[in-house]
């Protein structure tokens, strides 16, 4: 039976504790143009439900494929849905939405992935796992991955997403995996691309989740990939990126506000470094870092707020921090900040009024104080912004 997925389906519905006779596990396959391999994958995976004596289904998710991938899937024994916006996220939402299994398991429909597999994921579901990966990396068959990404790509993204969220996973990128049913909408998964793969697995270590992985086989594809190397890398990584406002804000701003913190210190006192003294040229470079450093870390409170605030993301060294500074916090320090360098700036004025006006002497005071004008606006106004996003808390 094919039927087509409306726009309220794209988000996942509410799940309670399944009832008795509801199917154990759903098999999700998405599907683009795979004639050549849609039937024996759905073909395998039925006959592993029936040898394990699992009560299951295998849903296929028709991604607007313009060959026959759709019927010969029907003809398989698959039950086939249509999701007409294109990207692999998109597929896996629409399934997951008309899924009637407690356990989705999901897999390519490429014959990359072993479907006997699947009692394997479906132990550790049952054992208490959330989320249940697939490791390939030791076990990838002679042409199955391309070199660039077996040894650069996914290892380097695995590893930064395992710096980033600490989810311990070794192939975050693994395309065969399972999750409960009931754990969706703790996830609220959203993306519709292929991040949708990375958004899973960071989503399920911020919230807590029990994430197992285990070795698995990685066999040569069928039909035509429809990775793109460089696109898809990117957008894994632009991902990792902003979903972390620590890593790609905070701690970049404070290392370059305090770096042009020392920086304007050393010429103010005259600290010699590699051999000479450094003058004006570097406190307007010391200035500048200190700048843009206020900046972004206020961008990067501004992230972390709306994250907490709106997109329900738990940070445990926000709510501490939350329940002790207020609006008014931010604006004593932003106005203090500001009239010191109001103040520094007046001093040179007036000695250079009582010199007549003539050569300005205090040029490092003068970038000193129009620094502190400029940090102290930034932090004012700052505050001002994260108690408007603060309006959406409870």
């Amino acid at each position: 039976m094919s039927t087509t997925t409306s726009a309220g389906e794209r988000l996942q519905p509410p799940r309670t504790v399944p009832p008795a006779d509801r199917l154990v596990v759903s098999i999700v396959i998405p599907c683009l143009n795979e004639e050549a391999t849609i039937e024996e994958c759905v073909r395998s995976a039925r006959a592993t439900l029936e040898r394990e004596g699992i009560p299951g289904e295998v849903l296929v998710v028709d991604n607007g494929s313009t060959d026959a991938s759709a019927a010969l899937a029907t003809a398989a024994g698959a039950r086939v849905i249509t999701e007409h916006r294109r990207g692999y996220g998109n597929a896996y939402l629409a399934g997951f939405a008309a899924a009637e299994g407690r356990y989705l398991v999901m897999a390519d429909a490429d014959l990359t992935y072993d479907f006997a597999e699947i009692p394997r994921f479906v132990a550790e579901l049952e054992d208490g796992a959330d989320l249940v990966m697939g490791d390939r990396m030791d076990n990838i068959q002679p042409g199955a991955m391309p070199w660039l990404h077996r040894y650069v790509g996914n290892p380097v993204l695995s590893r930064f997403l395992n710096l980033l969220y600490r989810t311990g996973v070794r192939d975050a990128h693994c395309g065969m995996r399972a999750v409960r049913a009931d754990a969706l909408p703790v996830l609220d998964l959203r993306s519709s691309g292929m991040e949708f793969a990375s958004e899973m697995v960071i989503r399920a270590a911020k919230s807590d989740l029990d994430i197992r992985q285990f070795p698995i086989d990685y066999h040569p594809r069928g039909g035509e990939s429809k990775l793109s190397t460089f696109r898809d890398g990117w957008r894994h990584l632009r991902f990792l990126l902003v979903h972390s406002p620590t890593y790609l804000f905070l701690i970049p701003g404070l290392a370059m506000l305090v770096l042009g913190a020392i920086i304007m210190a050393a010429v103010l006192a005259g600290v010699g470094v590699a051999g000479r003294t450094w003058d004006l040229h570097a406190m307007l470079a010391g200035s500048l870092l200190a700048i843009l450093g206020a900046q972004i870390v206020m961008m990067g409170a501004a992230g972390r707020t709306f994250a907490v605030y709106f997109l329900d993301e738990r940070d445990a060294t926000f709510d501490r921090w939350r329940g002790r500074l207020r609006l008014e916090h931010g604006l004593l320090a932003g106005g203090a900040i500001g009239l010191l360098g109001i103040a520094l700036c007046a001093f040179v004025v007036i000695s250079w009024a009582g010199g007549g006006f003539g050569a300005l002497g205090e040029e490092r005071l003068v970038v000193l104080g129009a620094t502190l004008v400029v940090i102290g606006a930034q932090v004012f106004f700052g505050s001002f912004l994260l108690s408007v996003l603060g309006l959406r808390r409870a």
